[in-house]
């Protein structure tokens, strides 16, 4: 049993140490170790389908179970944070790229091309920084003259719109929404009636803007509308 518990820890550990070798692109939005975890998880789950030894299933589970949030506390510390999760590159400058640093991220142009291009960024001249994150997504930041220009730039001023809460999904009330805005059922009703809609299962998406009160009622054929 501990040399079973023995060779769980070691091909974790392992397992971390090849997917940080296979580079960035390897997990988008997984850390090393969570993409670990999974693997090991599914891998000793279905162990017993194939094994029949249910108790080793069960204890290496416990075993990586425990190792995921030891890994997760230790990354809390910097230089541990480095080894495990690894560092943001830099891979765009100024507009320019930056080879070596692609090269060693495991992260092909093409593929790092694709990916500007689907943020709205077709030429890298307009790109100030493109940073690849230690969980395999890309940031950008776009030059100055290629920003989007804001409101405040422009010295537009600007009315809060609110947060839309959705109080009825798929015909079905919410009513801890509900709560949120300090309203309840009795009034939901009153405004599909008044708005002709006294039956809420015919609406598939309806949700209220917090600020305003305002009513936007969906019935999923591509007519929505918003009520005051």
């Amino acid at each position: 049993m501990f040399l079973f518990i023995g060779k769980t820890i070691l091909l974790y550990i392992l397992t971390i140490v090849i997917i940080r070798i296979m580079g960035k692109s390897a997990f988008a939005q997984l850390t090393a170790h969570d993409l670990a975890g999974i693997l090991f998880v599914v891998t000793l789950a279905i162990g017993p389908l194939m094994t029949e030894n249910l108790t080793y299933a069960i204890v290496g589970l416990i075993v990586v179970s425990v190792l995921h949030i030891a890994f997760s506390k230790l990354t809390l510390f910097n230089w541990l944070d480095k080894i495990f999760i690894g560092e943001p590159t830099i891979v765009i400058k100024h507009g320019k790229l930056i080879k070596a640093n692609l090269k060693r991220s495991r992260f092909a142009l093409a593929e790092l091309l694709s990916s500007i291009r689907e943020k709205g960024y077709p030429d890298v001249a307009l790109i100030d920084y493109a940073i690849i994150e230690p969980n395999g997504e890309l940031s950008i930041l776009p030059k100055q003259e290629a920003a989007p220009v804001t409101p405040k730039q422009l010295k537009i001023e600007t009315v809060y719109q609110g947060l839309p809460i959705a109080v009825i999904i798929e015909g079905k009330i919410q009513h801890q929404n509900l709560k949120l805005i300090n309203k309840n059922e009795e009034w939901l009703k009153k405004e599909l009636a008044s708005a002709g809609y006294p039956d809420q299962t015919n609406i598939f998406y309806g949700a209220v803007r917090d600020h305003d009160s305002l009513l936007t009622i969906d019935t999923g054929d591509g007519r929505g509308k918003s009520l005051t």
